[in-house]
């Protein structure tokens, strides 16, 4: 049971992650120390995302999951839990690419927020 509960909790911590890698640049119209955090994640979420690896929280899930007797699955965190959601076709290599292309774009949005409301304010 507790190798279940430990899976579980990576998967929202996984989500949790995804989460600020795709909406955490915002975060930094609040904290100035934010983008020190922030830019590192968004890097290299769009990596994931762009050369096709897999987290390092996937294996570490099905590891546990298979260690309290649960079957694991193949592929990444977005193509088993997200995709299926968004895409019921599933994960294509383009699909990853928008995804990747999303990532940047969300961040850039938000950095240029950021950018310009720091630079009326001074």
């Amino acid at each position: 049971m507790w190798y279940r509960l430990l899976a579980d909790l990576i998967v929202v911590a996984h989500a949790g992650f995804i989460a600020f890698v795709i909406a955490g640049g915002y975060l930094a119209l609040r904290w100035r120390w934010m983008p020190w955090l922030h830019l590192p994640a968004a890097a290299w979420g769009a990596a994931i995302e762009f050369w096709g690896w897999i987290c390092p929280l996937t294996p570490l899930e099905n590891q546990l999951r298979a260690a309290g007797g649960a079957a694991g699955y193949s592929g990444g965190f977005i193509s088993h839990y997200l995709i299926p959601l968004i895409y019921p076709a599933g994960l294509t290599r383009g699909i990853q690419m928008g995804l990747g292309a999303a990532v940047i774009a969300a961040n850039v949005t938000a950095y240029a927020i950021v950018w310009t409301r720091r630079r009326t304010s001074v």
